[in-house]
């Protein structure tokens, strides 16, 4: 049998990073470890974490914090250098096309359509560049995204070829303009973002990359939505308010956010709501061609939506399948609500029809005394205080929150308007929990 030259390639590096990542170990003194921050590993700061190198140890000049580089000064000469790599769609475009043409293996990393991991990947420089400035807080959310990244088989000397096509990448988006001063910051920040990715996925280890789940039922609440609940053959450790991504058979390595719609369940049965956004898609898949008896692959659970403050009343805030964290958390709190805390769940939706999961609320309610729904349509007409026009409108008019909790769940926009109206009404940013941008990634 003929043995491709690329799989030879790809044999070689995987058995360079792991001798290289048993030399580390096996040099590194004993006993040795550094204390970093709460919130942290000193890997991340000071560039003596486990990945210290994509597979050569060549990777300690990337940290941030004491001893290594001024985050804040990099990014200032990242901003100050965009103009001749932005927009970054062109960048990743010749990103991609470097990698996969030098190393053409990892192409079966990704999926046949590139649109939603380029769109993922100007979002993530965005991101990076947004809050360079703050390594620790950022480091804590790209440990998560390490973590949920082992589903895709990625490996800390898979980054090696990423590095290099982002170099390669800039170097020909910039051209005469380029300098030696930006690209060093741009490596160090990637640098940083791959040692704290690296560190989540190995703090990790010992929990699987993604679950195994069949489907024991899919009901079609709306031409175009469908719930769908599925059932894991281990726990999935997740909590209410979390999301976890789903891979659909009909197209592998393609992984899509939805919300957990119950509380964890001894049965291991998990609830999704998904609504279908364009054809050709998971959620088509998932709405479309999907039946009981199917098997789907679960990555690991993310988000931060529920509220760790167990005191203050709840006000919750869903549009359209948001719901599903929402109902999630009022799940959780009918088995575990702490004594007199009460919970207003503000629904909204284009249409009264579109309250697809009204009928289950309405009866929980009305055996619930604490429990408050008001129903949100965009069509209704007159009513009640609280009951017609826009949902962020309804919400501001219904009463006082500012000594509430608030989880705000849905489309961008929507969140967006609920948690600025709620600002200004008196209610702190620091009590609107939401799950931020890049969570969804």
């Amino acid at each position: 049998m003929e043995i491709s030259s690329t799989t030879t390639e790809y044999d070689r590096l995987i058995a360079r990073h792991h001798a290289m990542r048993l030399r580390r170990q096996i040099l590194a003194p004993a006993q040795s470890f550094p204390t970093a921050p709460v919130g942290a590993s000193a890997g991340h700061l000071a560039g003596t974490g486990t990945a210290g190198g994509y597979g050569d140890g060549g990777y300690g000049d990337g940290g941030y914090g004491s001893g290594g580089h001024d985050a804040a000064a990099d990014q200032r000469t990242i901003r100050d250098g965009l103009g001749p790599v932005t927009p970054f769609a062109g960048l990743i475009d010749h990103l991609y096309a470097f990698m996969f043409r030098r190393r053409p293996y990892l192409r079966a990393l990704f999926p046949d359509s590139m649109e939603f991991q380029q769109a993922h990947l100007e979002r993530m420089f965005d991101h990076l560049i947004e809050n360079l400035h703050d390594p620790v807080r950022l480091s804590a959310t790209l440990n998560r995204l390490g973590r949920d990244h082992r589903k895709l088989g990625v490996r800390p000397v898979h980054y090696e070829a990423f590095e290099e096509a982002l170099r390669e990448a800039l170097r020909h988006r910039a051209g005469s303009r380029w300098n030696a001063d930006v690209e060093g910051a741009w490596v160090r920040m990637l640098r940083f973002a791959v040692r704290s990715m690296v560190d989540g996925a190995e703090s990790a280890l010992t929990e699987p990359p993604y679950w195994h789940a069949t489907v024991v039922g899919h009901e079609r609440r709306r031409p175009d939505l469908a719930v769908l609940r599925v059932r894991t053959g281990e726990p999935y450790p997740y909590r209410a308010g979390q999301y976890g991504t789903v891979e659909h058979p009909m197209l592998p390595h393609t992984w899509r956010q939805y919300s957990m719609g119950c509380a964890p369940r001894a049965d291991n049965e998990l609830e999704f709501h998904v609504r279908r956004t364009g054809p050709g898609g998971v959620s088509e898949a998932l709405v479309e061609h999907t039946a009981v008896g199917a098997r789907l692959r679960l990555g690991p659970p993310r988000g931060t939506l529920m509220p760790e403050d167990g005191t203050r009343d709840l006000l919750l805030v869903a549009g359209g399948t948001g719901l599903a964290p929402m109902k999630a958390i009022v799940g959780e709190l009918v088995e575990h609500r702490p004594r007199g805390r009460r919970v207003h769940l503000f629904v909204g939706a284009r249409a009264r029809a579109d309250l697809y999961d009204w009928p289950a609320l309405a009866e929980l309610g009305g055996r619930k005394p604490w429990l408050e729904l008001i129903p949100v349509p965009d069509d209704a007409a007159g009513g009640p205080a609280g009951v017609g026009g826009r949902l962020a409108e309804a919400v501001s008019r219904a009463g006082d929150w500012s000594e509430h909790l608030a989880c705000v769940s849905g489309p961008a926009g929507l969140v967006d308007e609920v948690r600025a109206r709620l600002a200004a009404s008196g209610l702190p940013a620091a009590r609107i929990h939401h799950d931020p941008v890049l969570g969804r990634f």
